[in-house]
């Protein structure tokens, strides 16, 4: 069963064409990576995918729903309640506590639970650092904290923006780790990147080009 379809999707602005009938489907519980180089549309299709934005032409649909039919609070509740995002950036509230970040996200979907979400950092290796700021954390344990973040209301799926760029050569395979294990617990993972180590984790790997898709490949 596919949790995703991309029907034809473009997206337009003036004359660019960011996308150009874009065509791909994920099965429920597969590992997809998105690969190209700078200005291939990467960045674009995530952001309408992960129900930050809606295509020009074409349809979406996601957990059996055409969301491009939905208006933009819609689009929210979708990426609250469906969609676990990891950023390159991390974005996490800069005086809040590792602990405090994780629980904004349950604060936004349903009820904040303290113990929950000490849980959830406990499964990213990072109980002992729960009280820490972000500026007492490390690049590693911030991105894993983002983890911990994104996986607190359970996803459909997890969706993640070069989850590894900011990252030394052991902070990666730590994360790379990570998705492993959410993915062998049934997980449904997207990753952006335009690392090819990165996207050998995958099962399957978009090649854009230009905004249209040049290659699928089974790894």
């Amino acid at each position: 069963m596919n949790i995703l379809e991309v029907k034809n999707v473009s997206k337009i602005y003036g004359s660019l064409h960011a996308l150009s009938d874009v065509n791909l489907a994920v099965e429920e519980g597969k590992w997809l990576s998105i690969m190209g180089p700078s200005g291939s549309g990467k960045t674009t299709l995530m952001n309408i995918i992960g129900c930050m934005d809606k295509p020009s032409l074409g349809s979406v649909i996601f957990d059996g729903q055409d969301i491009t039919q939905l208006s933009l609070p819609q689009l929210t509740e979708i990426r609250r309640d469906k969609i676990g995002l990891i950023f390159q950036q991390f974005h996490l509230v800069s005086y809040l506590t590792a602990l405090e970040n994780v629980m904004v996200a349950q604060y936004y979907h349903s009820m904040v639970d303290e113990k929950e979400a000490l849980q959830a950092l406990e499964r990213v290796g990072l109980a002992a650092r729960a009280k820490h700021l972000p500026r007492q954390l490390s690049g590693g344990e911030q991105q894993r904290v983002c983890i911990a973040r994104a996986l607190i209301n359970y996803p459909k799926l997890i969706l993640a923006d070069e989850p590894t760029g900011n990252l030394d050569e052991n902070n990666e395979a730590m994360v790379m780790n990570l998705l492993h294990q959410l993915h062998e617990e049934g997980s449904t993972i997207i990753v952006v990147t335009h690392s090819p180590e990165v996207s050998r984790h995958a099962q399957t790997t978009v090649v854009l080009e230009h905004g249209k898709v040049a290659s699928i490949i089974d790894n």
